[in-house]
């Protein structure tokens, strides 16, 4: 969490605390196969209307290659955020790699439908 300017297009970004819960949700949607990762795979389950919320990184270089995802989210009434860091929404998507974006799928038998609906409306309050 550097002193640098955030960039104002990555709106609405997470505080601390709501990022710490994203990313816990992130992870356990890893873990049930509930994740798609990268901005493209992200573009895919909003055109087929599986995804439940979007998350992408503010520190994308250049943030332009994933802002068509919050048009197209608010197309198809997708709540998205930012992260401060894509190094780690990459750790915990359960990859080394950083990941600019990636999305949280429906699952009808999930364990994770009542954690994802609060994060939903806590997000959907940040865009308010």
């Amino acid at each position: 969490m550097t002193g640098e300017i955030d960039n104002p297009k990555a709106y609405p970004l997470a505080d601390a605390q709501l990022t710490i819960t994203i990313l816990d949700l992130v992870q356990q949607a890893a873990n049930y196969k509930q994740l798609k990762k990268g901005a493209n795979e992200a573009t895919k389950t909003l055109n087929r209307g599986i995804s439940e919320f979007i998350v992408m990184a503010a520190d994308t270089e250049p943030l332009e290659i994933l802002l068509h995802l919050p048009l197209l989210a608010e197309d198809k009434n997708v709540p998205y955020v930012f992260v401060r860091s894509k190094q780690a929404l990459g750790r915990a998507c359960g990859v080394t790699r950083p990941v600019i974006a990636c999305s949280v799928t429906t699952n009808e038998g999930s364990q994770l439908k009542s954690q994802i609906q609060q994060l939903k409306d806590a997000i959907e309050k940040l865009l308010i």
